[in-house]
């Protein structure tokens, strides 16, 4: 895995919330993780926030499937060089 640009979050030494254990458990493992982990770790309540958000625009109530909506991040990801 590449490092990030804020090692301050990516070394933080008590990420918090729900992603702390998955990244606790990868590193155990050997095994690459989203670097967004570290993000969503680093303030457990925002990342929280985030997540709920990101379940209600993509599988919440909408004129679009969710495998449409999922499609669609995927492409945005592609043409923004990320990998998704």
């Amino acid at each position: 895995m590449n490092p990030m640009y804020l090692p301050g979050v990516e070394n933080n030494p008590e990420p918090g919330g729900h992603y702390a254990g998955l990244i606790r458990m990868a590193r155990s493992r050997g095994g690459d993780m989203p670097q967004i982990w570290h993000m969503l770790a680093y303030k457990p309540a925002v990342g929280d926030a985030l997540t709920a958000l990101t379940e209600v625009v993509m599988r919440g109530p909408s004129p679009l499937s969710a495998g449409l909506r999922e499609l669609i991040a995927a492409l945005t990801s592609q043409a923004n060089h990320c990998e998704f």
